[in-house]
């Protein structure tokens, strides 16, 4: 009995030193700064830890207290939690099961930074999705991701706070994910994503506005044989009374009750960095806005004045169109406007850094005879600061129609000087 004893508890008594002096050695000052030297030589910015500790009941985990990475714009995380699989751990492999973060600021500028980092190691010239073949190795990810109050930092300064639970499948591929903006514009908004079976498909849910954004989202995979590896995604959403001014938000160009359709695409490479896939996203929506508010705007002044128009509002019984995206690019087109005597339609386009370029015609009823005087218009400035004026034929015009026929000639000259300026452009070949 006593040479059992002797069996089992040497051994034991041998790991439980082993593991009490890993236990004193991660926590050491010592350990803690080679760690950090060489995490600072690998991103290449000093790394800060004010503390580490390894637990071993009832789960085995790393903790780091007070990481720091010194950048232009600081990046910080208060606690990171690992926690890995015991039947791996035990085989000599290291899984990471969950994965925790609290109260961490991540501002995009130097995750962008250390991402560059990162990939300079890697081989000039090698696309970043190649057709040789090689599988995604998902087991270096965490099956379940908690993020607890992580404040996201845009490139543009503006802060959004959340909180996110993600667990994914064998397959790498998220089960479920949860989120809430707890601070920000945007705060209030849920969203939610549910896999359907074993398919990579899955069905979101976000809540936004006083309203729901729902449907499905479908990926399609290459084949194993496939050259050329591309990844397709498909979806189709209902939107269905969401305040347009919460997905705007913090800017307000458009107030009003939304019911969309939309239709999500894009094709990338099975390694696709966030920056490429939002350059490969399309999406083509059908819209009307009930009770809309145009801010920044009042299309009945410029009707009136036949000039240059900045600030003011336009009420709109009903604003329609459609609206096509494609990457940080946005088109609006056939767009229709209503609100008792005043109508609009329209083409206007928004490029990636927001400038506004386009033409609408608006007709006004006005008088006790029910005259309508349309007038067109070209559109620009911003989203936050839009202006209209009339084009230069159509200003041309209406300069001769106040003169033949004051109060109705300046409206009826500037469609016609608008009509010849187009006319003129087709037959000179321009565009």
């Amino acid at each position: 009995m006593r040479r059992w004893a002797v069996w089992i508890g040497v051994p034991l008594l041998a790991l439980a030193s082993l593991l009490w002096g890993l236990h004193r050695w991660i926590g050491s000052d010592d350990f803690r700064a080679r760690l950090g030297a060489v995490a600072s030589e690998t991103l290449g910015a000093p790394v800060r830890a004010e503390r580490l500790s390894l637990a071993l009941w009832p789960l085995p985990a790393v903790a780091v207290d007070g990481l720091r990475i010194e950048a232009r714009t600081p990046l910080s995380l208060q606690r990171v939690e690992l926690r890995p699989q015991w039947g791996p751990l035990l085989r000599g492999r290291v899984q990471v099961q969950t994965l925790v973060v609290r109260n961490a600021v991540l501002p995009e500028a130097t995750i962008a930074l250390i991402g560059a980092r990162l990939n300079q190691g890697k081989p000039a010239g090698k696309p970043a999705a190649s057709g040789d073949g090689e599988a995604i190795d998902f087991s270096v990810l965490p099956r379940e991701l908690v993020l607890d109050h992580v404040t996201w930092v845009a490139a543009d300064g503006t802060r959004t706070g959340f909180d996110a639970a993600m667990t994914l499948d064998a397959d790498g591929w998220p089960h479920r994910a949860d989120a809430a903006i707890v601070a920000g514009a945007h705060k209030g908004a849920e969203l939610q994503l549910r896999r359907q079976d074993a398919a990579t498909a899955w069905q979101l849910q976000v809540r936004i506005g006083g309203g729901h954004i729902r449907g499905p989202l479908n990926v399609t995979l290459p084949a194993a044989d496939a050259r050329e590896r591309r990844v397709t995604l498909k979806g189709r959403l209902q939107t269905e009374g969401v305040e347009v001014a919460a997905l705007t938000a913090p800017s307000r160009p458009l107030s009003g009750s939304l019911q969309a359709e939309t239709d999500i695409s894009a094709q990338f490479s099975e390694r696709v960095s966030a920056e490429a896939l939002v350059a490969a996203l399309r999406t083509d929506t059908s819209f009307t806005v009930r009770e809309a508010t145009l801010n920044g705007l009042d299309l009945a002044k410029a009707v009136t004045t036949v000039g240059l128009s900045r600030g003011g509002l336009t009420r709109l019984d009903t604003l329609a169109g459609r609206v096509a995206t494609r990457g940080k690019a946005i088109q609006l087109s056939n767009l229709v406007a209503s609100s008792g005597a005043l109508a609009a339609t329209g083409e206007v386009a928004i490029s990636p850094s927001r400038a506004l370029s386009g033409r609408v015609r608006v007709d006004m009823t006005r008088g006790k005879g029910g005259q309508v005087v349309g007038v067109p218009l070209a559109v620009g400035g911003t989203v936050n600061e839009p202006q209209v004026t009339l084009t230069r034929a159509a200003l041309l015009g209406a300069a001769v129609g106040t003169v033949v026929m004051p109060g109705v000639g300046t409206g009826a000259g500037a469609n016609l000087g608008d009509r010849l300026g187009e006319g003129l452009k087709g037959l000179l070949g321009k565009p």
